[in-house]
Formats: C-alpha cells, sequence, structure tokens
C-alpha cells in the first residue's frame, strides 16, 4: 500500500455565526501564489454558505474571513451552499456546489475571472423525479437496483407542497475541454457519471432526457471494492497527468456504526475520460485519527481539493464533517501504484 502522509487540521469551526457548527468539505485552487480554500460553513440549524481563506504554503492559514464569500440568495439554495468544487478553464473559474432548498440537493455553479466576485449561473444538474428518472433509464437497460434504494425518497413524491426531485450531487468540471467539449463529473448514486456539452446552454430538459436514455453508456466508476461498495462520489478535480486523469473520489461502504467515508483514487483516459486506466482496489486513507473518527458525522473522510507542490500531492477534505485536514502523498509513486492496478489487469 502507497503510503500517506496525514498532516492533520488545517481549518476548525470558530464562534462567528456562519461557521459555529463546522467547516469542510472545501474548494482548493492555487493562484498568485497563494492557495486560495473556499469551504462549507455551517451555522446551527445546518444552513450552510461558503468562507474563505487563503494559505501562504499547503499547510498554513494566512488570511480567513470573518463572513461568508458566498451565501443562499435564491429559494433554490435556501437552506445552503454546500461542498464546493472549482477548476479554472479558459480563464474563468467555475465553481460547483450543491444547492439545498430543504427538500432537493442539486449541483449549481457560479463563476468569477478574480476569485472575488462571482455570478451564480443556478442549477446546471437535471431537474427530474425519480420515476421519470426511472422510466428513462430502464427503458433500454435494467439499471442497478442501487438507483431504485437510493433515490426513490421512500415512495414519497412530494413534501411541503414541493416536488421532491432526483439528488445529483458532486459536479465537478475537469480543468480543460476535453475534445473541444467542456467536461464535468456528476453523481446520481450510487456511480460516477459524466457530461459532454459543447456549451452549457445545452443542458436543457430535452438533453437529460436523452442523457439518461443512455445512462449506462455515460457511467464513469461503478462501486467495485469493499471500502466503496455502498456507494460512490466525485471527490477533488481531476489532475491531469502523462499516464491520465487521476481522479481522488470518495468511496462509501456501511458497517454497524453507519456508513464510513474513505478517500479513494482512479485513473482515467486522458482523450476518453469515460474510460478507467486504473484504480487503488484499497483506500487511499481512511479515517484513524479522533478528529476524523469523531464530529458530526463520525468515519468520514471527504477528499473536495487537491494542489501539487513538486512530486507532493496535498488532498484537502473533510474530517467527519466538522473540520478541514490535508493528507499528502507522493504523486509519481500513486501513478507508480495506479499503474500496477490497471483495468486490463482485472481478475
Amino acid at each position: 500500500m502507497i503510503p500517506v502522509k496525514k498532516e492533520g487540521i488545517i481549518l476548525e469551526k470558530t464562534v462567528l455565526g456562519f461557521e459555529n457548527e463546522g467547516v469542510l468539505n472545501p474548494a482548493v485552487i492555487s493562484s498568485g501564489g497563494f492557495i486560495h480554500l473556499f469551504y462549507r460553513a455551517v451555522s446551527k440549524g445546518n444552513y450552510s454558505s461558503i468562507g474563505y481563506c487563503k494559505l501562504d504554503t499547503a499547510l498554513s492559514v494566512a488570511e480567513r474571513h470573518e463572513s461568508p464569500l458566498l451565501f443562499p440568495q435564491f429559494d433554490y439554495e435556501s437552506r445552503g451552499m454546500e461542498d464546493p468544487r472549482i477548476t479554472l478553464i479558459d480563464g474563468l473559474y467555475y465553481m460547483t456546489y450543491t444547492a439545498y432548498d430543504g427538500i432537493n440537493a442539486l449541483g449549481a455553479l457560479a463563476v468569477s475571472k478574480d476569485l472575488v466576485s462571482w455570478e451564480k449561473l443556478g442549477i446546471i444538474a437535471p431537474m427530474i423525479t425519480y420515476t421519470e428518472f426511472s422510466r428513462l433509464a430502464e427503458s433500454k437497460a435494467i439499471i442497478n437496483e442501487k438507483y431504485l434504494r437510493y433515490n426513490e425518497h421512500r415512495h414519497i413524491k412530494e413534501n411541503e407542497g414541493r416536488t421532491l426531485l432526483l439528488w445529483d450531487k458532486n459536479i465537478i468540471f475537469f480543468p480543460r475541454r476535453v475534445n473541444d467539449k467542456l467536461c464535468f463529473l456528476h453523481r446520481v448514486r450510487p456511480d460516477i457519471q459524466i457530461v459532454a456539452v459543447n456549451n452549457l446552454q445545452e443542458l436543457t430538459t430535452d438533453f437529460w432526457q436523452n442523457y439518461f436514455l443512455h445512462l449506462e453508456e455515460c457511467i464513469v466508476l461503478a462501486p467495485k471494492y469493499k471500502h466503496e461498495v455502498s456507494y460512490i462520489g466525485g471527490g477533488c478535480p481531476p489532475i491531469e497527468t502523462e499516464h491520465g486523469w487521476l481522479l481522488i473520489y470518495h468511496g462509501v461502504h456501511d458497517t454497524v456504526k453507519g456508513y464510513v467515508y474513505t478517500a479513494c483514487a482512479a485513473l482515467l483516459d486522458l482523450q476518453n475520460p469515460q474510460q478507467e486506466i486504473a484504480r487503488l482496489p484499497y483506500a487511499l486513507f481512511k479515517p484513524e485519527f479522533e478528529w476524523e473518527l469523531k464530529g458530526e458525522v463520525n468515519n468520514v473522510c471527504f477528499p473536495t481539493g487537491a494542489i501539487i507542490e513538486g512530486d507532493k500531492l496535498y488532498i484537502y477534505y473533510g474530517a467527519a464533517d466538522e473540520r478541514i485536514a490535508c493528507a499528502s502523498v507522493s504523486l509519481s509513486e500513486l501513478l507508480q501504484e495506479l499503474l500496477l492496478n490497471t483495468k486490463k489487469d482485472d481478475k
């Protein structure tokens, strides 16, 4: 197994009202000689906004705002902006997050040219009921029964007078166009799927209906090993390497004490990122320290951002849904280990 160093806690909650329940799951990007963290800040009642801090080294906080950078403004995000991820594409920063209205949790997008002023573009995930999703996805093939188990909302179709929609979270853009297309990962449990479009205006109702008619063709990764047997989801934005797109994602398995969230690693083909090249057969790292084992949600390592310094890959993650921590690993050693576990070598 490849050695991973737990660097420890980077950020903890404060007494400030917007983040007095927890800080977690940061979007991370390097720019202007600093590392910028846009993190989920949770206040009492589980209301989330996006906080901001700046690091002058991978592990040292230089500046931290005392108010949220982004906060709910529209009905679709009225109960929170959760779990942001960030990429830079063609000079524009794309920050995706989960917009939660108290009933539905759907991927949304904000964009910026300077990391300061942000324009919210709204929900880009499909706004579709599970019934319609199931009808479309099963029209050509039988889908994994876990799609039913995780998405049927206990057969409830409305709550508080509002329609319950298919939850679609963990939208994460690739950091450049692939074959001239904008590509992003998303997650309808239990798998990770991919979308490729010329522009975001293509994401219409008709697009998503046709997409779900061909759902099997859009699945990038499905649960495979014990540590991810329940479901998986996107983690950090894909990292381009000579061997493929390095994907740090999260895997979940159920235990008698509840779900355990781990950080996992895979390689996707550079030209066809829908194609899996390799995957670690074990978790890259898992909850082991008190600050990962005990918190708002126990047993959670939830990776959402990464940076590279030399040969070292720093992975930032939510620890027990209450604090932000960092782990590091040799990038070359990780890639070497992945290449020892290529898909064609599967038994």
